[in-house]
């Protein structure tokens, strides 16, 4: 008998699955290091978003008649420190190592939040549509690289990136695009951002 004359239906279990794990390992997407990059970053940003919304209700919380408001911002905020503490999990899990850029964000974002609060409810508000803007498009691009590796991180980029979209609506339903300088303080604040995402990837 030929090689030519052996089926493929010949091959033995153990060949197939020797074939299977083969294509799994070499399927193009995100190898270790750039899951790390993800990680390292999402963690670093989720971070941040903490950081924002304590600044702003640290301004409104001291303010009267600031109560709707601050309740709505605790919400907001609560899920992004469910979004940190999954990639908390990730971090120790995966064995990647946080951004040494951590102790700057925390302050800049505290700022951040700080400072766009003392300018307005409304001027807080473009300061969550445009970050959060930056985040789920960060996050989609994210979910498609992942998917073409089948790694099941893709699916909690996918749901916190839904979650960042309803933050961002929120924000625009109560104000954010009546901003004074709307413009302006969204290109500023999603310039920052970019910036801290292409340094927290590599740093």
């Amino acid at each position: 008998m030929s090689a030519e004359d052996i089926s493929v239906n010949d091959a033995s279990p153990a060949d197939a699955d020797a074939e299977e794990a083969f294509f799994r390992h070499h399927r193009p997407g995100p190898n270790d290091a750039r899951a790390a990059e993800m990680i390292r970053v999402d963690h670093a940003g989720e971070y941040g978003a903490v950081q924002i919304y304590r600044g702003q209700r640290a301004v409104f919380d001291a303010l009267p008649g600031k109560a709707r408001l601050s309740n709505l911002l605790k919400e907001m905020e609560d899920g992004e420190q469910h979004h940190l503490a999954e990639f908390d999990r990730l971090i120790a899990e995966r064995g990647v190592r946080p951004t040494l850029f951590a102790p700057v964000w925390n302050v800049a974002g505290f700022a951040l939040g700080a400072g766009t609060a003392l300018m307005g409810e409304k001027a807080a508000m473009a300061c969550t549509a445009a970050v959060e803007e930056v985040i789920e498009k960060h996050y989609a691009v994210q979910a498609e690289e992942l998917d073409t590796a089948a790694d099941p991180l893709a699916a909690t980029v996918r749901q916190f990136r839904d979650d960042e979209l309803e933050h961002k609506h929120t924000a625009e339903e109560n104000g954010a695009e009546d901003a004074p300088a709307y413009g302006l303080l969204r290109a500023v604040i999603q310039a920052g951002c970019r910036v801290a995402i292409r340094l927290s990837e590599k740093i």
